[in-house]
C-alpha cells in the first residue's frame, strides 16, 4: 500500500512551499504569548501584557478575513507581500518600544499594526487546492497541514516563552519577527504553485464569503470548537497547580495536541469516503462524547493527561472536515478567505474560551473549567447538525455566490 503523504509531495514545488509554509505560520503561536512573556519582563505588568497580547490576536482575527479576500481578487504575491513588510515593521517597533520604555500606547499601536500578519494557513490550503481540486489527495493535504498546524501551536508557545525566559526578554518576539519575514518570503518565492486569480466578473460586487451560507455555519461552529481548546489548556494548568505540579501543565497540554495529531494523520491517510457534511457531524460527536471524562480527571496527573488525550482526539478530524467542506462549497474566486474565516472562528473562539474557563476556575474551581468544553462541543454538535442541509449542497458557483452574499 503506497504512503499517502508521499504520493502529495510527488506535485512539484509542494515539498518547497509546504516546507516555508511552515516556518511562517510559527508566529501564529508565538507572537500572542511572546508579547505577554516580553511586557511582564519589561514592564512587570501582567495586565498590560494580556492587553497588548488580546489586541493583537482580536485585529489580526478581524483583518486577516480581509487580506485574504484581497489575496483571492489580486493574487498572493501583490497583497501576502506588503501586508508582511508591514507588520514586520509593527512587530520590530513594538519589540523597541517595550525595551526602551515607550508609552503604553505606541505597544497598542503597534500590537495593532502588526495585525496585518497574513493567514499563512489559508494560503497554503489555497495552494494544494490549486493542485489536487476535486482529487481525494486534497483531503491527505488538508490533514497534513492540520498536523502541522498542532506541531505549530505545540512548538511555538514553548519556543517563545523558552527564547524571553533563557536568553532576554524581546528574544521569543524577534526569533518570532524572523520566522514571519524569512518564511514567508521563501513561501512567495514559490511562484509556479501560485493559485490563479479567479474572477467572479468585474460587472458584479465582490462581496465577503462570510456571506455564504456553509461559511456561515462553519465559521460559528468553530468558535466553539475553538473554545474546548483553550478550556483545555487553561483548566489543565489551574489543575496541576492544585494538585501541587505545576511543571506538569506542559506535558498534559502536549498530550492533548498528540492525539489530535496522530489521529489527524491517520484520517488523512484513510481518506474516507462518507460525505464531508456527514463526517463534520460525526468528529464534532466524538468531541463532545470525548469532553465528559473531563469532569471526573481532576483528582491525578495521569487520568488528567489520558482525558486530555482522548478529548484531543476529535480536533484534527474535526478541521480537516470543516477545510474539506469550504473548498467544496465556497467558489473558487472567494477560496482563501473562506478558509481565513475559519481560523478567525478559531482564534476567537480560543479568546472566548480562555476568558469564560478561567472564570470558571476563578469562582467554582479548577476542574469546573472544563464545564465550558462540555457545553462549547455540545452546542457545537447542534450547529452542525441543523446545519446539514446547507452544507450538502454542491459548491455554489460564481453567480450563485454573489447572489446569496448579496442578500
Amino acid at each position: 500500500m503506497s504512503n499517502p503523504y508521499r504520493e502529495i509531495f510527488r506535485a512539484p514545488g509542494a515539498k518547497g512551499f509546504s516546507a516555508a509554509a511552515f516556518f511562517a505560520r510559527i508566529p501564529i503561536a508565538m507572537a500572542p504569548i511572546g508579547i505577554v512573556a516580553m511586557l511582564s519582563q519589561t514592564r512587570g505588568e501582567y495586565g498590560l501584557a494580556g492587553a497588548v497580547s488580546a489586541t493583537f490576536a482580536l485585529a489580526n482575527a478581524f483583518v486577516s478575513p480581509q487580506i485574504s479576500r484581497l489575496v483571492d481578487r489580486l493574487g498572493q504575491r501583490a497583497v501576502v507581500a506588503p501586508a508582511t513588510i508591514l507588520s514586520v515593521i509593527a512587530f520590530v517597533v513594538l519589540v523597541i518600544a517595550s525595551n526602551q520604555d515607550w508609552p503604553a500606547w505606541t505597544l497598542f499601536a503597534s500590537a495593532f499594526v502588526a495585525a496585518a500578519m497574513p493567514s499563512i494557513p489559508a494560503m497554503v490550503r489555497a495552494r494544494w487546492t490549486e493542485i489536487f481540486r476535486a482529487r481525494p489527495e486534497l483531503n491527505t493535504a488538508f490533514a497534513f497541514e492540520s498536523a502541522a498546524d498542532e506541531l505549530v501551536y505545540i512548538s511555538g508557545a514553548s519556543l517563545s516563552v523558552g527564547l524571553s525566559v533563557a536568553l532576554f526578554p524581546e528574544a521569543g518576539m524577534l526569533v518570532s519577527t524572523i520566522f514571519l519575514a524569512l518564511g514567508t518570503t521563501a513561501f512567495l518565492l514559490q511562484r509556479s504553485t501560485e493559485p490563479k486569480v479567479h474572477a467572479l466578473g468585474s460587472d458584479r460586487p465582490q462581496h465577503s464569503a462570510i456571506r455564504l451560507r456553509p461559511v456561515q455555519i462553519i465559521t460559528l461552529a468553530l468558535i466553539f470548537v475553538g473554545s474546548t481548546f483553550a478550556t483545555a489548556e487553561v483548566s489543565a494548568v489551574a489543575i496541576t497547580k492544585q494538585l501541587g505540579q505545576p511543571g506538569a501543565a506542559s506535558f498534559v497540554i502536549g498530550v492533548y495536541a498528540l492525539g489530535s495529531f496522530i489521529v489527524g494523520l491517520v484520517i488523512g491517510a484513510l481518506n474516507p469516503k462518507m460525505p464531508f457534511q456527514r463526517q463534520l457531524l460525526v468528529a464534532v460527536g466524538v468531541l463532545a462524547l470525548t469532553s465528559l471524562p473531563l469532569l471526573v480527571a481532576g483528582t491525578s496527573i495521569a487520568l488528567l493527561a489520558f482525558a486530555v488525550f482522548l478529548s484531543g482526539v476529535a480536533i484534527s478530524p474535526t478541521f480537516i472536515t470543516a477545510f474539506g467542506l469550504i473548498e467544496r462549497r465556497v467558489p473558487e474566486a472567494m477560496l482563501t478567505e473562506g478558509v481565513t474565516w475559519i481560523m478567525t472562528g478559531i482564534g476567537i473562539g480560543m479568546a472566548l474560551g480562555a476568558f469564560v474557563s478561567g472564570w470558571m476556575v476563578d469562582n467554582f474551581g479548577p476542574s469546573n473549567g472544563f464545564w465550558v468544553s462540555v457545553v462549547s462541543s455540545a452546542v457545537t454538535v447542534l450547529i452542525v447538525a441543523l446545519g446539514q442541509r446547507n452544507l450538502s449542497g454542491a459548491r455554489a458557483s460564481d453567480a450563485t455566490a454573489v447572489k446569496q452574499a448579496a442578500e
